[in-house]
């Protein structure tokens, strides 16, 4: 089992470095940029930039801390996006009654990834809590929208909790030649690269996008930012592979592809779950992103791909 503080690896620092001078150029750039033209649209860049620098700070103290903290990290932020999430869906008052058990889930699930009780991890939530979740409604003898509460308490624990997770198993998982920049680094290899892939299909969208891909879920979604993004993920992967974990090159490259692919999946998934519910953003919590869920889209959808084909590849 992962100690709660381990050290960081020369991988892990170096990369940290390089993300802190990108925040340094970006601070400069749009501080020049908002002197020149201010106006709302460099005041949401200023805000965007301010909310980047917070969530670094605490992403990356987390990963040079290592070990189990990590995992604390992640709970708190299964907590937020479960809660957002609740704050969004159009629970009656009955309903409300039965997301007890769905909130008691999260430190039940987190508690499985402390540990290291892998078995537990994948099932709790997708067999034991879709059991329990329906059983706590028929208690309450309330049988009219009983499907459609159900189906919301479950998926949101799925995506919030259960797909997150996947990320802060990483900092707990045993794999033979895991540790090259240890555990944080390749945490920080699968949220940086999914980070980077929402950027760079935006940026190719930007330039690039002509073509819409999906117009009735998210309109600024092109076949150009797809592809730029995914080429772009992947050659990332290929460069920061050697530092930050024991994948070799050619094997990298596919699963960055992959992370671009499944980044994008997650995002559009969001788009369609905000268009159903009439909102534009899933909250305010992150000025100039959004809530969290907004922030969080892409990881949750490429969490899972990644902690399984890592096992695969080193089963």
């Amino acid at each position: 089992m992962s100690p709660l503080f381990t050290s960081a690896h020369e991988g892990t620092l170096a990369v940290s470095a390089g993300i802190g001078l990108l925040l340094l150029a970006a601070s400069g750039w749009v501080s020049v940029l908002h002197r020149r033209k201010p106006g709302p649209g460099t005041r949401e860049l200023v805000l965007r930039l301010r909310a980047w620098w917070v969530i670094c700070a605490l992403f990356l103290g987390a990963v040079l801390a290592g070990g189990r903290v990590g995992v604390l990290l992640f709970a708190f932020i299964s907590y937020l996006a479960f809660k957002e999430y609740v704050s969004l869906i159009p629970f009656r008052r009955v309903d409300r009654r039965a997301l007890f058990w769905a909130y008691l889930a999260i430190p039940v699930q987190y508690a499985f990834i402390w540990t290291g009780w892998y078995g537990m991890f994948t099932i709790f939530i997708p067999v034991y809590m879709f059991l329990i979740v329906p059983m706590r409604m028929v208690s309450l003898q309330e049988t009219k929208g009983f499907l459609a509460t159900v189906g919301m308490i479950h998926w949101g624990l799925m995506i919030t909790v259960f797909c997150l997770g996947h990320a802060a198993w990483l900092f707990v998982q045993p794999l033979s030649g895991f540790p090259v920049a240890g555990a944080g680094g390749v945490v920080l290899f699968l949220v940086g690269l999914t980070e980077a892939n929402d950027i760079a299909q935006f940026l190719w969208g930007k330039s690039l996008g002509r073509r819409k891909l999906l117009p009735g879920v998210s309109p600024g979604k092109t076949w150009a930012g797809l592809c730029g993004g995914v080429l772009t993920t992947a050659v990332l992967a290929g460069l920061l592979a050697p530092l930050l974990t024991p994948l070799p090159v050619r094997v990298a490259v596919p699963i960055g592809a992959g992370i671009g692919l499944f980044g994008f999946m997650g995002d559009v998934t969001l788009s369609a779950l905000k268009r159903d519910l009439g909102v534009k953003d899933c909250g305010g919590i992150l000025p100039g992103h959004g809530g969290i869920l907004d922030r969080i889209d892409s990881l949750m959808f490429t969490a899972p791909l990644f902690l399984h084909f890592l096992r695969f590849y080193y089963a």
